[in-house]
């Protein structure tokens, strides 16, 4: 597979807790560089990061990050704010508490109501696939795309494990035609990149994929 097509996938990841100014800037000058999909960020920095890079990139951050067990209410909260400070697309974890709970149309409803206030931004769910039964994932599969979301999301990088390819498949046997897919979370080389877009991923989450390509092409 082409290495640019692998990097038009990628939303170039930072972070860190300990992320500062400089880093998320490079960050998006190696995303620029690169034509990635977008760099995904934290809140703090949207509003520097879309000032300093114009119309040049999609800016993408998170939101309920990185447990999800935030109120509704506080969710929406951070995505209008996120919106306001010039973010291009969002990237919430659901509630999980939720889902142990059994409580399916109260997931549905908070997922509706980001993506109603997100309008023609993508809105990404994150599903935490690392602490879900498969049955559980199979359900996500279904609350999504009942819910209007754009993406569904594997994993936020800060639980047990990340993605992989068996979450995919199943993904792609589940969801809705109108749903794709974002893996997230231990894409360490070209071939993983490769093997999860073959796999039905038309999204990659990961800080890796640039950087071997930088030591590649310079």
């Amino acid at each position: 597979m082409d290495i640019n097509e692998i990097l038009s996938k990628v939303d170039h990841t930072l972070l860190a807790p300990t992320s500062t100014k400089e880093q998320i800037f490079k960050l998006c000058d190696e995303g620029i560089k690169y034509k990635v999909a977008s760099v995904c960020i934290p809140p703090c920095y949207v509003k520097s990061a879309k000032k300093y890079v114009g119309d040049k990139l999609k800016i993408c951050t998170v939101i309920g990050f990185p447990n999800g067990y935030n109120n509704t209410e506080v969710k929406l909260f951070e995505t209008k704010n996120a919106l306001d400070c010039g973010a291009d697309e969002i990237d919430m974890v659901i509630n999980i508490c939720d889902l142990k709970n059994k409580n399916f149309d109260s997931i549905e409803k908070e997922i509706y109501e980001l993506k109603k206030l997100c309008g023609s931004k993508i809105l990404k769910v994150i599903i935490e696939t690392c602490l879900l039964t498969e049955e559980e994932k199979i359900k996500m599969c279904k609350i999504i795309t009942n819910s209007g979301a754009d993406f569904i999301k594997t994993s936020t990088g800060f639980s047990f494990s990340g993605a992989n390819l068996e979450d995919i498949k199943l993904f792609a046997e589940n969801i809705g035609e109108n749903v794709k897919i974002k893996a997230a979370g231990g894409i360490k080389s070209l071939n993983d990149a490769e093997d999860f877009i073959n796999c039905g991923a038309s999204r990659l989450g990961t800080s890796r994929i640039v950087n071997i390509v930088s030591k590649i092409q310079g």
